[in-house]
Order: structure tokens, then sequence, then C-alpha cells
């Protein structure tokens, strides 16, 4: 009888253990030289038997139709025919046994499906095909119960945001894993939120400063503008892991920003959203942004006339203002009269003012040193590639 050995694994596990392909393969190969079999096709793949859509065993069925004669279809086990007694694919190998039309053998397990089955063999099958589905949903239980308390102790399975790194904490056998914040892009997140929420920059200009200060994708390549948006609104910044299916928790990783930080950059952009305006440059105006017209509630857009004097006006976004230009060096007269109050102000609140600015410029030093740092880090790896040319070029690997 001519016959088809049909090998399948579906995880890591069993590639490495006794139920590899090689070995599934030469145990069904002993098999069929036991029973004079002529073997015509193997299937060989790694593919999932507890899943609806199976396109690799779908070929097997494919092939089965275009062949004429009875054929034996050999597996190890039962379970390597499938973990769904529900899958159609069973059922309609099982109806072509039952009708003589093709066998099939299960090696390891001793049983043969074909029209002479005794009852007690029918019950063996269908006993097979639940254990297997019993161990798939096992399995699944005890998966999910896995990532329910992972979620409980606030670890997070998935892959962190740009600004964190995914480590394995034993690097050798790659058991446990970590979340780090990465050395190289993890102040550049932080600075993102920051400049974001002085209101002075949109999407667009803020994309373009982060490309600047050199802020890139996993791959090295540059940001497209969306992934600045979807930034914005990643809560794990600031501690707030999110699951699709169950929600949000607390994740324990250290945070980029505070929560504070993240509502402020959330008001600014609720704030654009419900004042649009037109972005006249790219020039850093002071007041840009800032004000509103106390007539229609539309923004104040600034202009530069003769070429070095700055006017504010209203954009008449509503059509019903009249637009009236206000020099600058009019809004800064306030400005000026709150500078001339600091004068008045106690010698030891002047002093945890000044310490309160130290603080900030050590915060914008740490900042440049860790800019310096990945730089650095960059530089190498490019020096790297360089002297890698260099070394093929001097061997005349390459021209």
């Amino acid at each position: 009888m001519k016959a088809i050995i049909l090998a399948r694994v579906s995880t890591e596990e069993q590639r490495e253990a006794g139920n590899s392909l090689p070995a599934q393969i030469e145990r069904m190969k002993n098999y069929c030289k036991r029973k004079n079999f002529e073997i015509v096709e193997t299937f060989s793949f790694d593919e999932s038997a507890y899943k609806t859509k199976r396109d690799e065993f779908d070929k097997v069925l494919e092939y089965l139709s275009t062949n004429k004669g009875k054929v034996a279809i050999c597996f190890d086990k039962v379970d390597r025919l499938s973990r769904n007694v529900f899958d159609k694919r069973v059922s309609l190998l099982y109806e072509k046994a039952v009708a003589d039309e093709i066998e099939l053998h299960f090696v390891s397990d001793g049983q043969v499906i074909g029209p002479g089955m005794s009852a007690v063999e029918k019950f063996q099958f269908g006993m097979s095909l639940g254990l297997a589905k019993y161990y798939s949903d096992a399995i699944s239980d005890n998966v999910k119960r896995a990532f329910e308390q992972k979620r409980r102790s606030g670890e997070y399975t998935g892959k962190a945001p740009i600004g964190y790194k995914n480590i394995h904490l034993n690097e050798e056998k790659r058991l446990r894993k970590d979340i780090v914040i990465d050395p190289e892009r993890g102040h550049l997140i932080t600075a993102l939120f920051e400049l974001y929420s002085t209101g002075n920059y949109s999407i667009t200009s803020l994309w373009q400063k982060m490309t600047e200060m050199g802020l890139r994708n996993d791959d090295g390549k540059r940001l497209v503008r969306s992934h600045i948006d979807h930034i914005l609104h990643e809560s794990f910044y600031y501690g707030l892991a999110r699951s699709k299916k169950y929600g949000p928790y607390q994740h324990n990783y250290p945070h980029l920003i505070e929560k504070e930080l993240f509502d402020k950059c959330r008001e600014v952009r609720k704030g654009r959203s419900n004042k649009p305006s037109k972005e006249v440059d790219t020039k850093p105006f002071m007041f840009r942004g800032l004000l509103t017209c106390q007539n229609c509630g539309c923004l104040m857009t600034p202009e530069i006339k003769k070429g070095r004097f700055i006017y504010y006006s209203c954009t008449n976004g509503k059509g019903n203002c009249q637009r009236v230009y206000v020099p600058e060096k009019t809004l800064l007269k306030p400005i000026y009269a709150d500078f001339e109050a600091f004068s008045r102000i106690p010698r030891d609140v002047q002093e945890r003012l000044v310490n309160e600015l130290r603080k900030l410029n050590e915060h914008e030093v740490e900042f440049h040193q860790k800019e310096i740092g990945r730089i650095q880090g960059e530089y190498s790896r490019i020096q790297a590639k360089v002297d890698r040319l260099m070394d093929l070029l001097l061997d005349q690997s390459i021209t």
C-alpha cells in the first residue's frame, strides 16, 4: 500500500525534544518499512493543531483529493492529527477511513483507523482526541493564569514602547525578562513630553524637533509623524500599562515622566483640537499659541511687519471679528511689571527661586550629558561599520 508521512510540531520545546520533526519522520519510516508501505510523499511543517486556520495541513487534503487509490496516512500520535475534536478535517479523514478510502495510522499510539474498527477502538480514538484537546485547553488555562498573575505583580509581557528596552536577566538561559529605560532614547522621550507641554509645538513641529535631536526607531530609522502622536497617548511612560483584553493596570518599571506632565500634554492636545490655528512659520514667537481674542475666543496669531516689528491679531476663524493688530511691546508691559515686582520679593524667597532654577539647569545639563553619550554610541557603531568595510576593501573582498 502507498503511504503518506505527516510530521508536525507547534512549539519550540517540541522541536528540541523527542517530538522534533526528524524524530517523528524516522519513527514513521521504520513503521512503513515493517508494514511494507511505499512512502510516496512526506509532509513536514510547523503549525498549531488547535486553531481553525491550518494552511499547511490543508495542503495534505489537496494532495489526497488528486491522489487515486487507497493510501495510508501515517502520524506519530493522534495529537499530531489535531488537538480540536470539532475540527472539520478530523471528521473528513475519519469518514474516508471508515469508508475504506484511506487508512489512518498512529505509529506511537498503535492505532489504525479503518472500516474494521471495533467499538472499543472507536472509543479509544475518541478518547485520544479528547485528551489531546484537554491538553491544549489546560495549557491555555495555565497561560491565562500566568499572565493574570503577571498583571497583578505589575509585569508587562509585550514589547515595551520606544524609550524602553526588553532585556533578559539571564542572557544564557533567557529565562526571565525585564524592561529597563533605554539609555540612548529614554531622555529624548522625556524631552518630547516636556516640549509639547509648553504649547509651543504642534505634532509636526515636535516631530521635526525630535528628529533633529536624534530620536529614532529600534532599527535606526526616522520616526513617522504619526508615531509622535502615538507616544503622547502612551500611558506606559508614567506607570500605567494597558491590555487590549483586560484594560489598564499599574506596572512596576521605571517611569520616564510623571502623570502630571502626561495630563498637561493631554490638556495642550485638547486645547489645540478645540482652537485650531494656522501655523504662520517656525519662528519662536514669545506668545505664540498662548493668547486668545477677548471678543470671539480665537487664537491670536503673530506676524512680522517691516522686517522687525512683531504684531499679534485675531485669526478671525469664526468670521465675525474685526482684525486689530497689537504690538508685542504692548503685550510685554504687564510682563515687565511682574519682573519689577520681583525686586520686592523677600531674600529667602529669592533664594528658594534660585535653588529651583538651579535644579532645572542641572536637569538640562544631565539631559545634554545623556545626549552626548547617545551620539558617541551612535558614532562608535558607524565607525565600527566603516572599519569593517575598510578591512573588506584591504582584503579585496569588495571594490
